[in-house]
């Protein structure tokens, strides 16, 4: 099946809506043939009580949208706007133009044994994006891809991560918060058992210079690092651009986050970095029992900027001293 452009819109209804897909679901190589939107192949907007499974594959055949991808309103291949109790479980999504899985706006969400792959080099194919969304748990699932494993974004709240297997990609990102000196918030997420292999970045919260609002109440628990070149990392000089960023003054207040039982080896000499703004240093950072060394045995060290933070039981490396 070449091409499957197909919106399923309910508003209201009281009965539980049971969709499968059995075999495989191919979308067109043709990028003309998204005139109608270009954006989105599979939405499912304002929809409750869905339960969509079926133990088949959604192929997005998503190279030539690779050739020429855009970071800017990047098309999803699977999406959900404005769902309520919704169930996603036992799929295959495979090569998507862009994002795989985008959940916007959703509540009370479960997405369980996903499997999300992608060329290590496709560009900008994040496996789950989740925005604006409160009351999800993403578990028991493999993401491979060219980009984030998971990427948590502004209004998402209370979303739980857990016995996720990520790798290649950029591993499990909070944000980019507060491009273009907008406001963002994140609150309540948890991730408990992750295995990252040969990502990029391990745990992030990466925040642009001159946004606003906060990422608070964050975990980071029982992970597995292996290979990975940035293991821990809080970036609130993140600039993505091909021009370098002023230097502004405001920042969205990373607060409160714990990283607890995390171990394996980097693929750097930096393992945990925390990188914080000079105006809004981070807050309330906690580090528990954390093992990493440098491939090989080697021993890494952390680098610390405008960070308050508490070290419990064994942490490897530490900053000896956080800079102010």
């Amino acid at each position: 099946m070449q091409l499957f452009w197909w919106c399923l819109r309910r508003s209201i209804g009281l009965n539980q809506l049971d969709f499968q897909i059995v075999g495989t679901l191919e979308a067109s190589d043709d990028r003309s043939d998204f005139r109608q939107d270009g954006k989105h192949w599979l939405i499912f907007d304002s929809v409750r009580k869905l339960l969509l499974d079926g133990g088949g594959t959604i192929n997005g055949n998503g190279k030539q949208w690779w050739q020429n991808s855009c970071k800017i309103n990047k098309s999803k291949a699977l999406a959900f706007y404005k769902c309520k109790d919704l169930i996603v479980k036992n799929l295959k999504i495979q090569d998507a133009q862009q994002i795989h899985v985008s959940f916007q706006k959703c509540m009370n969400v479960l997405a369980s044994n996903l499997s999300i792959t992608a060329p290590e080099k496709s560009p900008n194919t994040d496996g789950i994006h989740v925005t604006d969304t409160q009351d999800i748990l993403i578990t028991t699932s493999i993401i491979a891809t060219g980009d984030d494993c998971i990427s948590i974004v502004s209004g998402s709240e209370k979303v739980q991560i857990m016995n996720v297997t990520c790798g290649p990609g950029h591993g499990i990102s909070i944000g980019s918060l507060g491009s273009g000196k907008s406001e963002a918030y994140v609150s309540e997420v948890a991730v408990d058992g992750a295995k990252l292999i040969g990502t990029t970045n391990g745990v992030r919260i990466k925040t642009w210079q001159g946004g606003s609002g906060s990422a608070t109440n964050i975990t980071f628990e029982n992970i597995e690092m292996l290979d990975v070149t940035n293991p821990i990392i809080i970036d609130q000089y993140y600039c993505d651009s091909k021009k370098r960023c002023k230097e502004q003054k405001s920042a969205v207040q990373v607060k409160n986050v714990l990283y607890k039982n995390i171990k394996g080896t980097s693929a750097s000499d930096i393992a945990i970095k925390f990188d914080c703004s000079k105006n809004f240093p981070c807050q309330g950072i906690v580090l528990q029992d954390i093992k990493l060394e440098h491939e090989g045995g080697k021993t890494a060290k952390a680098l610390c900027n405008n960070i308050n933070f508490t070290s419990i039981e064994v942490v490897s490396p530490i900053c000896s001293q956080a800079k102010r």
